[in-house]
C-alpha cells in the first residue's frame, strides 16, 4: 500500500511497517451488539456501548479503510472503536461491500486485465449504496441497539478509504442532481473527522495512492490512466511533480486527471469528495506528516479546494507519524484522534 511516485527511502518504509504491525497486533474487539442494515451480509454494523456506561452518549459512525478491497473489514478498527468508546463515545463500526477476486472490473462485467494483480478495489455502485444506506438507517439502528447514544449527536470518521467514504457521506446533499445517493438537504451531522483520507482523486491519483486504487474505484485500470507509471507521467518525484499544488500539476480537474474516459469522469462527479465542496458540514481532517500510504498531500488539496469553495476545513499535521498510528490505540496519535471528535461531538 506504499506505491506512488517519490519512492520513499528505506527507513521510511521500516517505519511504516513498524507501525503497521503495531496497528495490526491488537486483537479484534468484540461488539457489543451487531445488527443489519441490509441483506448482504456485508450490511452489518457492530455497536460498541460507552465503557463508563453513561446515558447521552454522542455516536461515532466508524468507517474503515484498505483501499476499498475485500482483505480488510471493519474487525481490523474494531481496537479503535473500543478505544473510543472507553473514551466515553457511542461507536458504530460499519461494514461496507467492498472489492474481490470474485468480482469483474467495474465495468460492462469486464474481466481483469493481464497486468491486474490482487482485489479490485470497490464496488461500483455498491460500496456507496451501502455507506448510504447504513448512515440513513443510523439513527433507527443505534437507538434500537445503544440506548444509551444520542442520534442527534453524530459524528463521522474514517480512516484512509473509510475517510474518503466519511467526506463523501457528508457531502451527499451536494451530488449532481439525479445520483441515486443525492440527499435534499444537509444530513443530520455534528460533523466529519477524516483520518488521512484519501480525500482528493486527482491528487491521489497522480500519487499512485494504494496502487491506483482510485481508478479502479471507477471503473478503469490501475495504472492504465496514467499510462502504467504515475511517476514518468508526473516527473518521478511526488514533491516535485506536484509543485506544492495538486491541482496545477493536474490540471486542476479530477476528470483530466483521470484520463478524460467518459465513464470516469462521470463517476468521479458522484464520489470525489474535493469537487463535493462546500458542504456546510464541520469537518477536520487528522494526517500524519510522514504518511507514505496516503501522502498528506491528498489532504492539503482537499483543505485547498475547500477554501477555494469559502468553506474552512481544519487540517491537523502529526510530526513523526504516519498512516496506521491513527487508528492504533497504543499511539499517541489516537489520542489526538479522540480530542478531535470531541471538539465536535461535545
Amino acid at each position: 500500500m506504499t506505491d506512488f511516485p517519490g519512492s520513499p527511502d528505506s527507513a521510511a518504509r521500516e517505519r511504516d511497517a513498524a507501525e503497521s504491525a503495531s496497528a495490526f497486533a491488537h486483537p479484534a474487539v468484540a461488539p457489543d451488539r451487531t445488527a443489519a442494515y441490509g441483506d448482504h451480509p456485508d450490511q452489518v454494523v457492530d455497536f460498541y456501548a460507552p465503557r463508563d456506561g453513561r446515558t447521552g452518549a454522542p455516536l461515532v459512525v466508524l468507517l474503515h479503510g484498505g483501499a476499498w478491497r475485500s482483505p480488510y473489514d471493519r474487525a481490523h478498527v474494531s481496537p479503535l472503536a473500543d478505544f473510543l468508546a472507553r473514551r466515553g463515545f457511542a461507536v458504530a463500526n460499519v461494514e461496507y461491500r467492498r472489492g474481490g477476486d470474485d468480482i469483474p472490473r467495474q465495468r460492462d462485467g469486464a474481466e481483469p486485465g493481464a497486468g491486474s494483480v490482487g482485489p479490485v478495489a470497490g464496488r461500483w455502485p455498491e460500496t456507496f449504496d451501502d455507506v448510504a444506506a447504513a448512515l440513513d438507517a443510523m439513527p433507527a439502528l443505534a437507538s434500537r441497539e445503544l440506548p444509551g447514544a444520542d442520534v442527534r449527536r453524530i459524528v463521522v470518521s474514517g480512516h484512509s478509504a473509510g475517510g474518503h467514504l466519511a467526506l463523501w457521506a457528508a457531502a451527499r446533499h451536494v451530488l449532481p442532481e439525479g445520483s441515486p445517493w443525492r440527499l435534499p438537504a444537509p444530513p443530520s451531522l455534528r460533523g466529519v473527522v477524516a483520518l488521512a483520507p484519501i480525500a482528493d482523486f486527482a491528487t491521489a491519483v497522480g500519487l499512485g495512492v494504494c496502487g491506483g486504487a482510485v481508478t479502479q474505484l471507477l471503473g478503469g485500470e490501475a495504472g492504465s490512466v496514467l499510462g502504467g507509471d504515475a511517476g514518468s507521467v508526473l516527473g518521478g518525484d511526488a514533491g516535485s511533480a506536484l509543485g506544492g499544488d495538486a491541482g496545477s500539476a493536474l490540471g486542476g480537474d479530477a476528470g483530466s486527471a483521470l484520463g478524460g474516459d467518459a465513464v470516469t469522469v462521470e463517476r468521479a462527479a458522484h464520489a470525489d469528495p474535493g469537487v463535493l465542496l462546500p458542504t456546510g458540514i464541520a469537518t477536520a481532517i487528522v494526517h500524519g506528516v510522514e504518511d507514505i500510504v496516503v501522502p498528506p498531500a491528498v489532504s492539503e488539496a482537499y483543505v485547498d479546494a475547500a477554501a477555494r469553495s469559502g468553506e474552512t476545513v481544519g487540517l491537523t499535521l502529526l510530526g513523526g507519524v504516519g498512516h496506521f498510528p491513527l487508528i492504533d490505540p497504543s499511539a499517541d496519535a489516537c489520542a489526538v484522534v479522540a480530542e478531535e471528535l470531541a471538539q465536535l461531538a461535545w
